[in-house]
Formats: C-alpha cells, sequence, structure tokens
C-alpha cells in the first residue's frame, strides 16, 4: 500500500464504517507514533513527481491539496523546490520533446510545447522563455508575439 495522507486514511476509514470517533483516535494516535506524518508525505511527494514526471510547483500543490494536505503544509513542501531547479526541468522536457517536433511550423511547435508544460503546471513566462531559447538554439526564428 502506498504512503497515505491522514485525510486520506480519515475518507477510507468514513467509507469502511468506522464510527468518526474511533477513526480520529486512530489517526491521532498514527500521528503521535509517526505513522502518519503529512509534512514528510507532503515532502517525498514533490521530490519523486517533481524528479519522476516534471511536475511545476502548480500541478504538484494541486496534487498535495487534492489528497487532502493543509495548505501552509502544501506551500512549505513546494517551496523546497528551487525556481532554478523547476526551470531546468522545464528545458529539459523542451529539449526531450522537440525533436518530434521539427516538422511544424514554429507557432505549431510553441503552441505544442507550451501546451506539455502547462498541463505540467509551469508558468506561461517561464515556458515560453524557455521554448524560445530552445527554438532558437535550433536557429529556429521566432517572432516575437509567443510570449
Amino acid at each position: 500500500m502506498a504512503p497515505k495522507t491522514r485525510a486520506q486514511l480519515a475518507e477510507a476509514m468514513r467509507k469502511r464504517g468506522v464510527p468518526e470517533e474511533a477513526a480520529e483516535a486512530v489517526l491521532n494516535r498514527f500521528t503521535e507514533l509517526g505513522f502518519i506524518n503529512d509534512e514528510a508525505f507532503a515532502e517525498a511527494w514533490v521530490e519523486s513527481r517533481h524528479h519522476g514526471r516534471g511536475l511545476a510547483r502548480r500541478a504538484l500543490a494541486a496534487e498535495l491539496r487534492h489528497r487532502g494536505v493543509d495548505r501552509d503544509t502544501v506551500n512549505e513542501a513546494v517551496e523546497r523546490l528551487e525556481p532554478d531547479q523547476e526551470e531546468e526541468t522545464a528545458r529539459r522536457l523542451v529539449e526531450r520533446k522537440l525533436a518530434s517536433t521539427r516538422s511544424l511550423d514554429p507557432q505549431a511547435r510553441t503552441r505544442r510545447l507550451a501546451g506539455m508544460l502547462a498541463r505540467k503546471g509551469y508558468p506561461s513566462g517561464l515556458a515560453f522563455r524557455v521554448i524560445r531559447e530552445a527554438l532558437e538554439q535550433e536557429g529556429v526564428e521566432v517572432e516575437d508575439d509567443f510570449s
């Protein structure tokens, strides 16, 4: 079984009909013993999903909130991801996808690459800057209306 947040475990117990008071007592005890640790879960999640799937802060925060992690814990976990690290990951993602777009015109390539980065949670300013740099390195002339 994969690690779960406190909220996920509470929901699982609710679905199984565990009385709320009993569920709360179990969750509190598990938290005391360190079996439930949303902070550690969030840190591991950010590290894993950023390196494994290339997700940006915004997408990571949304995933953690969806799993019931509180806002402060989410913010703390995603803030550990350095902006330079996020930008470098965006560059790697664009480089990987760039070859498969070579047959397209520059605007179509930009749209496709920007869409890929947007789905992974990257801000549009960062996405277009990284895409522009990658296309210019290939010698492709990029129009100014992309950003």
